[in-house]
């Protein structure tokens, strides 16, 4: 609407100055007549893209602007949420109660600015869909060790993974990756979870396969899930862990020692637990599922939903009749 009125008031204004035709005016900024009188005759009128009544379903001016300032805040940060996708975000903002729209609704304000972080383009896997999810937290715990590259030498994260909340129950970072490194990560995740027996899923790396892990896990009464061989995707939420480690922690952060190695990525395992939306588990986060808090966070985010929904509603009804 702004550069429509300036081009109007710039052509009258030379008309009027050099008495030239107004029609030459026209057709020396290169425009056709019609379009200038059309814009003529809409002086200070809005553009409605001939769509002269809102839909009850728009988004008031204020929800789009919400939707745009907090993605903006978020995606450039320089931190765990630089890669936060469309729906993750989405679902963000409604526990922050900054906004309540589907992710497609974000999807398209998001596209129509410029500002859709288009980082992940990996196909999913459909192979191994035959595998029985846990209906609980703590029937199954999956654990699996990582290299770290630091310094140019290699730490080791071994890390035991809940399989129904994804909740990281346990991690060490490690000098060294024998059995006895993987008996005490285990351990200390039994430690804060002493009356529970869940199945302990591995691959069959050379510590898991051990005689000294296997005695082990004979005696605290423990059975051990091994993956089949040359499918270690079964063991596939703590290696999407670890791809998630990498790309959030360990490429975006300086550890300047091994102390303060430890303390970056506990920090980090902290947030992807408690902070952190995971869109295997309805956009909440691990806890949420480990600490049974799924139906009740569920039940308020769809009541407000609605209550955002129906003022929606209002918003544009109140305008249709202004």
């Amino acid at each position: 609407m702004e550069i429509r009125d300036s081009v109007v008031k710039y052509i009258d204004e030379i008309t009027y100055k050099s008495e030239i035709p107004k029609n030459k005016i026209i057709k020396m900024i290169g425009i056709r007549r019609g379009k200038y009188y059309e814009w003529s005759n809409r002086m200070s009128v809005a553009n409605n893209h001939n769509k002269d009544i809102p839909r009850l379903h728009w988004l008031t001016p204020e929800e789009t602007e919400a939707i745009q300032e907090y993605a903006l805040n978020n995606y450039s940060d320089n931190s765990y949420y630089s890669r936060i996708g469309y729906r993750r975000l989405t679902y963000m903002m409604m526990n922050e109660d900054i906004v309540y729209v589907s992710p497609s609704t974000v999807y398209r304000v998001l596209s129509s600015t410029g500002m859709l972080n288009k980082w992940s383009t990996k196909k999913t896997n459909k192979k191994g869909n035959g595998y029985i999810q846990p209906t609980r937290p703590h029937q199954e715990w999956h654990t699996d060790i990582k290299y770290v590259n630091f310094k140019g030498n290699f730490l080791f994260f071994i890390g035991v993974l809940d399989g129904y909340s994804r909740s990281i129950i346990h991690f060490e970072l490690r000098t060294n990756m024998t059995e006895y490194d993987v008996e005490v990560t285990m351990e200390r995740a039994r430690e804060k979870y002493p009356n529970e027996k869940p199945r302990i899923i591995t691959d069959n790396g050379a510590q898991y396969l051990s005689k000294d892990f296997q005695m082990y896990l004979k005696e605290v009464g423990l059975q051990n899930i091994r993956t089949s061989i040359g499918y270690p995707q079964s063991n596939g939420k703590i290696e999407r862990f670890h791809r998630t480690l990498n790309e959030e922690c360990l490429k975006t952060k300086v550890m300047l020692n091994l102390e303060d190695a430890r303390e970056v990525i506990g920090k980090y395992v902290e947030y992807y637990n408690t902070v952190r939306l995971h869109s295997s588990l309805y956009y909440l986060t691990p806890e949420d599922f480990l600490l049974g808090r799924v139906d009740a966070k569920l039940s308020v985010r769809e009541r407000n939903i609605k209550k955002a929904t129906k003022e929606r509603e209002e918003y544009w009804s109140k305008q249709n009749a202004a």
